[in-house]
């Protein structure tokens, strides 16, 4: 018989675009906190063994993994994406999203990201050379792991 306890909330990983370090800590989460953890690309991946942990492949395609994500996510589910956009879709199906750099979206803060974002995209279709985001950072991975532990405290005392 299975002790373990059961928790509904899982962590979704839009794993494609996921960095090795992001997803070490993920993966170690999900074996300590025992919480279900889907990584959902369209390519495979090596992944632990775990009970905690499986992948999920979907078809080629502009946000296919994204789709399917928010397809099958449930409120109050943990979305870890650097996507502005599916962080917004996360968002208004009442999930969390996280970015690998450690931002936690919510309604205000992901629809700011997304204004900011296209006010950007607008600017590079004009011609103006916009710098792209800098190498992920120690601190960043550090930054991401403390806002994780600090939403699922949050989310699994409730």
């Amino acid at each position: 018989m299975n002790t373990r306890p059961f928790h509904s909330l899982k962590l979704w990983i839009d794993a494609d675009a996921c960095p090795l370090p992001i997803k070490q800590i993920l993966f170690r989460v999900a074996d300590r906190r025992q919480i279900e953890t889907v990584l959902v690309a369209n390519q495979s991946m090596a992944i632990p063994p775990s009970e905690f942990v499986r992948r999920m492949t979907v078809r080629d395609g502009a946000d296919v993994a994204d789709d399917r994500i928010v397809e099958l996510m449930q409120p109050g589910d943990v979305v870890i994406t650097g996507d502005i956009p599916f962080a917004a879709r996360v968002v208004d199906k009442a999930g969390f999203a996280i970015s690998p750099r450690g931002e936690l979206y919510d309604d205000r803060s992901v629809h700011d990201r997304l204004a900011t974002r296209n006010l950007m995209e607008q600017f590079r279709a004009a011609g103006v050379d916009t710098a792209g985001p800098k190498p992920l950072s120690q601190k960043d991975v550090q930054t991401f792991a403390n806002q994780l532990d600090r939403l699922l405290t949050r989310l699994l005392s409730q």
